[in-house]
């Protein structure tokens, strides 16, 4: 989808003065194919390597009680770091996990049927791609948070979506919900989106693919986040 919005000008987010927000944290979305239980070591190594907010599994074409599977062994992983557990796109199988959240892509179903399902306390993004429009649509059905993406060129999910960072400040300004900026974010990249007020970026090749471990991969972005 394309916005029919008018353009942003550049630096938009200079022009407002920003309400104070919390710190930009980052959210850990799984590589697209696991191994149970070695991920199990993997996801414990990426948490251990500094502050996580969400730990998100997305598995594509995998049958539904290999996600269940896999939920419950990462589960506990994530409770006993404070993280909380998305599941992507299955809000079923977020319920029958006991997940904190689904992360719904444009694909996967009304926010509305998803929050019926999981209750008030869920956490339920939606994918908003580089639209400005599907942003507040999310918004107005109760979504937690919206994501935007991809900024950068990814292989994990590609994407022909490019949205600019003022698409980050424009929410900030607009809307009390937070952003997640995902694609190809890496800690060398990252800054642009995180003074734009991403809320949370999404991370996935910078974690699982560091030469040092998802430890390294998760405590490279402390610098960028500074964190303390």
């Amino acid at each position: 989808m394309t916005d029919e919005l008018i353009p942003l000008p550049a630096e938009f987010g200079a022009r407002f003065e920003h309400q104070r927000r919390p710190p930009c944290q980052l959210y850990v979305v799984s590589p697209p194919v696991i191994a149970i239980p070695g991920f199990t070591d993997s996801l414990k190594a990426a948490l251990g390597g500094g502050p996580v907010a969400a730990f998100q599994l997305r598995l594509k074409d995998v049958p539904d009680a290999e996600v269940l599977r896999a939920c419950d062994a990462l589960l506990p992983v994530c409770a006993a770091h404070d993280v909380a557990f998305i599941l992507n796109d299955r809000a079923d199988l977020a319920k029958a996990a006991g997940a904190d959240g689904v992360h719904l892509g444009q694909g996967d179903g009304s926010i509305a049927e998803a929050r019926a399902l999981l209750g008030r306390d869920a956490q339920i993004g939606r994918t908003c791609h580089d639209s400005r429009h599907l942003a507040m649509e999310a918004g107005e059905a109760g979504a937690d948070y919206v994501a935007f993406g991809a900024f950068y060129d990814t292989t994990t999910k590609p994407s022909h979506y490019r949205p600019a960072p003022e698409i980050l400040a424009w929410w900030t300004v607009l809307s009390q919900l937070p952003c997640v900026a995902i694609g190809g974010i890496f800690p060398d990249n990252a800054a642009p989106l995180v003074a734009a007020g991403a809320d949370f970026i999404a991370v996935v090749r910078a974690v699982w693919e560091h030469p040092q471990g998802p430890g390294a991969g998760v405590a490279a972005f402390g610098g960028v986040l500074k964190w303390d």
